[in-house]
């Protein structure tokens, strides 16, 4: 059964490449970009995984295609260009 909500528009900024694979998967999986992040959110506020191996095979691809180096490690230590000067 699926169940109502409100949904707002945001302005969130996201590194440039992670952006290309979110938007390549959504596209892959038939999904818009919020409802991929949507389920992303709630998957890992339960600590359960959100992909399946077929999917993350996918994702590989996504990350090899746009150049994503980026880890979980790499999470919170990122810090823009403009901020290096």
């Amino acid at each position: 059964m699926s169940k109502s909500v409100e949904r707002i528009q945001t302005g969130v900024r996201l590194e440039k490449r992670l952006l290309k694979v979110l938007k390549g998967l959504a596209e892959h999986l038939d999904l818009s970009l919020g409802d991929l992040i949507e389920g992303l959110a709630l998957h890992s506020f339960e600590n359960k995984p959100p992909f399946s191996e077929e999917t993350l095979g996918k994702i590989e691809q996504l990350k090899s295609v746009y150049d994503l180096d980026l880890s979980a490690a790499d999470s919170h230590k990122l810090k823009d260009r403009a901020d290096e000067s």
